[in-house]
């Protein structure tokens, strides 16, 4: 922390100002926008998995604990289908992105570059 405001002072008095980040952050120059889509892509698909899964453990144990209830019976019921139906949406989404790259050669998750097309006969 002292070290921004010392290198602010010395800006004042130097009458220069630098744009160089501070010596305890880290250059972000790696970053592009290829790196940020796949992690949004794998982070969404994780966390879509994670949260399905969740919601048929807490449907099980609605369903356990309904003591036969038709009403509770049936909202448990009604939360599986929901879980496994997203369950299935995650994973078929992870598989068309597989089919993707298979087919077209653009791998999404783990490297994001397109392929050039060729225009030799």
């Amino acid at each position: 922390m002292f070290n921004l405001f010392s290198g602010i002072v010395s800006a004042q008095l130097n009458g220069s100002v630098s744009l160089n980040a501070p010596a305890g952050f880290t250059n972000l120059e790696a970053v592009s926008f290829q790196g940020v889509v796949q992690w949004a892509i794998s982070v969404v698909l994780v966390l879509a998995a994670v949260i399905f899964f969740f919601m048929l453990v807490i449907g099980g144990i609605k369903w356990i604990t309904s003591g036969g209830d038709k009403g509770k019976t049936e909202g448990a019921r009604n939360q599986i289908t929901a879980a496994l139906v997203g369950l299935i949406i995650v994973f078929a989404s992870w598989a068309i992105l597989q089919l993707i790259n298979l087919v077209f050669g653009v791998d999404i998750i783990s490297n994001l570059t397109i392929p050039a097309i060729s225009s030799t006969p």
